[in-house]
C-alpha cells in the first residue's frame, strides 16, 4: 500500500477552478501573429483593426433605375409628369453601380415610363441621396471595425476584405502536450484486431483529448505512448516543460491510486502538485500541477472521467489563454424518469437521453460507469447533482445542460422497454429517410417499458412478456397494468430466444437443468425483463430454485451484454436472443420463438415520427434488414396485435 496514491486532500470542483485561474498568468501567453483574413475563421485578435478604406468608396446606385440630380425631378407628379433626356439630365443605372458624376438619386425602374430610345416620364420626384449607398454608408475609413480579442466569425472575414484589411494580428493557439502512459496500451494504426490478448487495449483517449482542444481553439501533439516506467515519462515531461512550443502538459492515465500510477511521482519530482482528487464524478482521480510554470494535468485513464476533468479545469484555461469566456451552455427543464440516487459530497455529472414526450423533455439515465465512453456518445444532455444533493426524484423536474440542439431532442421518438437489435435497424433507417428524426433506445426491460407508458415517459415501450397460463404474449400484461389507456400493440418481430454458450460448446450445455452444474456460471437478465420473466417461467416447471444457479443474481440489461459476458468467458451462458448470439460468433442452443411488440399511445399513432417508423416497419427493406441478423421471423412484422381503444 506504500506506493498507492491516497486521496486525501480533495477539492471541490469551485476550489479546483479557483486554485487554477489564480494560479497562472494565463491572458494572452501564447504570444501574437500575423495571418490571411481568409485563415483567421475562429482565430481571436490580439490586436483592435482598423478599416483601411471605406465601403462602398464611391457613391453606388441602391436600385436599378435612372440615375438624376434630385432637382431635376422636383414638380413630377401624376398630373404633371416630367420627361427627362437620357444621356443629359438622365442615365439608365444597375444596382451596384457608380453614380454618374453630377447626379445624386435613383429612380426605380417601375417608376420609368421609357418614351423611346432617348426619353423617359417620371410621375413623382425623388429627394437628394434616395436609393443611392453614399461613400462610407457602411464602413468609414480608419474607423474602429473590431476591438482587439474579437472571435473572428465568417461575417467579421467579409467585413474585414471590405475595408481593405488583407492580415490581422491573432493570439497564437495554445499548444497542448499528451503524452499517453500505460504498458497495456496499443496504437491504433498499428494494431492487429485479430491479434488483441487480455488486457491491452486501444489508446483513444489523446486523441479524444487532443480534439477536444482543437475544439476550445487550442492545437495539440501526441507523444508516442510510453509504458508504465517512471524515468521515461519524467524525461517526455521534463523535455516538453522546457519547450516554449508547449503550454500545457498532460499526462494520460497514471492519476489513480494504483501502484503503477506514476503521474503523480512525475509531476512531484520536476514541480508540484496543486491538486490531487476533486469531489466530482466522474473525473475525482484528476491532478493538477506546475512544471516551470506551465500547467500539467494527470489525466484519469477512463475515458468519460477525462472529458469531465478536460471540461471542466482545462477548457476554462484555454479559453482565458486566448481571451476568451467560457462559451454559455444551453439548458432546458426535464423530468427524470425515475428516481436517481447520488452520493453526498460528490458532484455528479449524470448522462441522460432526452426527448420531448407532450409537453415535458423527460429524462433517461445513461450508464454511469466512468468507463462507458457511450454514455457520453448517446447522451443528449448532462445533469449536474449538486454535492450537497442526495440525488433526483422520479418527475421532479431538473436542469439539464444540452449536448444537443433542442430541435434535434424535440423530434426524438422515446422508445423504452425491453432490448432488441431490430431496434438499432429501425433507428438507423428512420434517420436514413428522415434526417431530423432520432429513435432513443433505452434498456429497462419490458415491464419498465410499460410502466413508463402509464407515466408519460415515452412514445413506444418494446415488450415480451409470456403469459404463464395461455402461453401468450403482451396482452394480459397491457390489461393488467395498462387498463383504461388508449393505446396499440404492434408486432415488431418473433424472434428465437434460447442458450448462448461458446463456440463449440465446451461445457457440453443442452438446456435448463445443465445451469444447476457446479462447473457452470450464469449470466442473468434484470429482473422485469420479458427474458428474466421467461426464465423464471421454465425453471419454475422444471422445478429448478434460483439458488440453485451459480450466477442468477448477475444481471445485464441488453441481450449484447449477456452475449458479451459468455464470449468474454465472465460466464458459461446465458439466455437471450439468436442475433446477439450470432454477432458475437457464439453457439445458440434454441429454447423458444417468442413476440416482441411495440405498444404506442393511441395520441401519437397520427403523429409524422409514429406514422414515418411504422411505415419503415412494414416495409421490405426493414424485413430484409432485419432477417439478414439471423433468428428473426417478420411473417407478422407490422401487424395489429391488439387495440385499447
Amino acid at each position: 500500500m506504500h506506493n498507492r496514491n491516497v486521496y486525501l486532500k480533495m477539492k471541490t470542483l469551485e476550489e479546483a477552478k479557483r486554485i487554477l485561474l489564480d494560479a497562472f498568468s494565463l491572458s494572452g501567453i501564447t504570444g501574437s501573429e500575423m495571418i490571411p483574413v481568409t485563415e483567421a475563421l475562429g482565430r481571436v485578435l490580439s490586436e483592435p483593426v482598423y478599416a483601411a478604406i471605406s465601403s462602398p468608396n464611391f457613391h453606388a446606385a441602391a436600385m436599378d433605375g435612372a440615375a438624376v440630380d434630385a432637382g431635376d425631378t422636383y414638380g413630377a407628379g401624376e398630373s404633371s409628369p416630367k420627361v427627362l433626356l437620357l444621356g443629359q439630365n438622365a442615365w439608365l443605372i444597375n444596382t451596384g453601380h457608380a453614380m454618374p458624376e453630377n447626379t445624386n438619386a435613383v429612380i426605380m425602374v417601375e417608376n420609368i415610363h421609357m418614351i423611346d430610345d432617348n426619353r423617359l416620364e417620371i410621375q413623382s420626384a425623388v429627394f437628394p441621396w434616395q436609393n443611392v449607398r453614399r461613400v462610407g454608408e457602411d464602413i468609414v475609413a480608419t474607423e474602429l471595425l473590431f476591438a482587439r480579442n474579437q472571435n473572428i466569425t465568417p461575417y467579421c472575414i467579409g467585413a474585414l476584405i471590405a475595408a481593405g484589411v488583407f492580415q490581422v494580428a491573432v493570439w497564437k493557439k495554445p499548444k497542448v502536450f499528451i503524452q499517453p502512459t500505460g504498458s497495456e496500451l496499443l496504437d491504433h494504426a498499428s494494431a492487429n484486431l485479430n491479434d488483441l490478448k487480455p488486457g491491452q487495449v486501444l489508446e483513444s483517449n489523446s486523441y479524444m483529448l487532443g480534439k477536444l482542444a482543437e475544439s476550445c481553439g487550442a492545437t495539440f501533439f501526441r507523444n508516442p505512448v510510453i509504458k508504465d516506467d517512471v524515468d521515461a515519462i519524467t524525461r517526455s515531461i521534463s523535455d516538453a516543460a522546457k519547450n516554449d512550443d508547449f503550454d500545457i502538459l498532460f499526462i494520460l492515465g497514471g492519476s489513480s491510486a494504483g501502484s503503477e500510477d506514476f503521474a503523480r511521482k512525475v509531476i512531484e519530482s520536476l514541480g508540484r502538485i496543486m491538486i490531487h482528487g476533486v469531489t466530482m464524478m466522474p473525473g475525482k482521480p484528476v491532478i493538477a500541477g506546475e512544471i516551470l510554470q506551465k500547467p500539467v494535468f494527470g489525466m484519469p485513464g477512463y475515458p468519460v472521467s477525462a472529458i469531465i476533468a478536460f471540461e471542466q479545469l482545462v477548457k476554462p484555461m484555454l479559453c482565458r489563454m486566448l481571451n476568451q469566456t467560457e462559451p454559455e451552455t444551453i439548458s432546458a427543464e426535464v423530468l427524470p424518469t425515475r428516481k436517481i440516487a447520488s452520493r453526498l459530497g460528490m458532484e455528479e455529472f449524470l448522462r441522460v437521453k432526452l426527448g420531448r414526450v407532450r409537453d415535458d423533455v423527460v429524462a433517461t439515465p445513461l450508464p454511469r460507469a466512468a468507463g462507458c465512453i457511450t454514455s457520453i456518445t448517446q447522451a443528449d444532455g448532462i445533469i449536474r447533482i449538486p454535492n450537497h444533493v442526495e440525488g433526483l426524484a422520479e418527475g421532479k423536474p431538473a436542469v439539464a445542460h444540452l449536448l444537443k440542439p433542442l430541435n434535434v431532442i424535440n423530434h426524438t421518438v422515446v422508445v423504452v422497454g425491453s432490448h432488441d437489435n431490430t431496434l438499432d435497424v429501425l433507428a438507423d433507417m428512420a434517420r436514413g429517410r428522415h434526417s431530423r428524426v432520432t429513435l432513443s433506445s433505452s434498456h429497462v426491460g419490458s415491464m419498465g417499458g410499460l410502466m413508463a407508458i402509464k407515466k408519460g415517459f415515452c412514445h413506444m415501450a418494446g415488450t415480451h412478456l409470456l403469459n404463464e397460463t395461455d402461453g401468450s404474449y403482451n396482452i394480459s400484461y397491457i390489461k393488467q397494468y395498462l387498463p383504461g389507456v388508449g393505446l396499440k400493440l404492434i408486432r415488431l418481430v418473433d424472434r428465437d430466444q434460447g442458450f448462448m454458450v461458446q463456440p463449440g460448446n465446451p461445457k457440453k450445455i443442452r438446456g435448463l437443468e445443465d445451469l444447476t452444474r457446479d462447473d457452470i456460471v450464469f449470466i442473468n437478465r434484470q429482473r422485469g425483463s420479458g427474458t428474466r420473466i421467461l426464465l423464471d417461467f421454465k425453471l419454475k416447471l422444471a422445478g429448478i430454485t434460483p439458488d440453485m444457479i451459480s450466477g442468477y443474481p448477475n444481471e445485464e440489461f441488453t441481450h449484447m451484454a449477456v452475449a458479451a459476458a459468455v464470449a468474454s468467458g465472465t460466464a458459461d451462458t446465458g439466455l437471450g436472443i439468436y442475433a446477439s448470439a450470432r454477432a458475437l460468433k457464439l453457439d445458440f442452443i434454441p429454447m423458444i420463438t417468442e413476440s416482441y411488440d411495440i405498444v404506442i399511445p393511441a395520441d401519437f399513432m397520427d403523429t409524422d415520427n409514429i406514422q414515418l417508423l411504422l411505415s419503415i416497419i412494414n416495409s421490405g427493406e426493414f424485413k430484409t434488414r432485419v432477417q439478414e441478423l439471423g433468428g428473426y421471423h417478420t411473417e407478422k412484422t407490422g401487424d395489429l396485435v391488439w387495440t385499447n381503444r
